[in-house]
């Protein structure tokens, strides 16, 4: 990528992450400009960086930056946006969450080039999935740089694996009613994390093994007839453990495309 300088209005835990990914284990040469918003986060990659700088303000990110990230929260992005002056042709990636593409072209006002994406924490150790649409390659080439780019081709493909990635404080919390329920039967809480933590990594490496064309092949290949896994799966399903899933997915799906939650 011929990029000279990269800007994230909004300097939270997702920039601090995406930073770090690009600078702490590439040879990534561009030029960071941050903006002077959460003034700790920004201070501290300034510090560990050389090439990150603290703007002024908002608007010299934009005015210093060949591509800017919007990195704000979804509730003050039309107020942040509005205020911002962009150049005819510029480059935008917005990580702003839920929040329609067309409200946010309506907000900066000038014709952009404009790309939504969903990082993951996970891009601090380049092991983060994204989520970008519509598909681009220089962002592509930028979150390939961070992990894996999925280069979604509709509105609606972007908008389903953004419901999805709302499933990982649900992920976090059954590790953690198992934790209860082993604390409640008399296990330490550290001997159940220690067990369940490489238990759900293991499963998780099993699925990217070649050869995996669907999880429901793996369920049933971890769920011996008549067996532990298999009555825990079937009482999941029948004791509405799947429905509600599937209300809670189709809720943040209609949130996501702007209907109520």
């Amino acid at each position: 990528m011929s990029i000279n300088s990269i800007g994230f209005v909004g300097t939270g835990a997702i920039t601090e992450a995406m930073v770090r990914g690009l600078l702490a284990t590439t040879p990534y040469t561009a030029e960071v400009h941050l903006s002077p918003r959460s003034a700790e986060i920004a201070a501290r990659l300034a510090a560990d960086f050389p090439s990150v700088r603290v703007a002024k303000d908002n608007q010299a990110v934009v005015d210093l930056s060949d591509i800017v990230f919007l990195a704000i929260r979804p509730q003050i992005a039309r107020e942040v946006i509005e205020a911002l002056s962009f150049r005819q042709g510029q480059s935008v990636i917005s990580v702003v969450a839920a929040t329609e593409r067309q409200s946010l072209l309506d907000w900066i006002g000038a014709d952009v080039h404009l790309v939504q994406a969903i990082p993951l924490p996970f891009v601090e150790d380049r092991l983060g999935v994204t989520a970008i649409y519509p598909p681009d390659v220089e962002a592509a080439a930028l979150f390939n740089a961070l992990g894996n780019a999925v280069q979604c081709e509709t509105k609606k493909e972007y908008d389903l694996l953004a419901a999805v990635s709302a499933l990982m404080s649900t992920y976090f919390g059954i590790m953690e009613f198992a934790t209860e329920w082993l604390a409640d039967q008399g296990l330490e809480r550290s001997k159940g994390r220690a067990y369940l933590t490489p238990l759900f990594q293991s499963l998780a490496d099993r699925a990217q093994k070649p050869g995996i064309e669907s999880f429901s092949l793996l369920s049933r290949e971890f769920a011996t007839k008549g067996g532990l896994n298999e009555q825990v799966l079937s009482e999941f399903e029948t004791k509405g453990g799947k429905a509600a899933l599937t209300q809670a997915l189709d809720r943040v799906l209609a949130r996501i495309e702007g209907g109520k939650s």
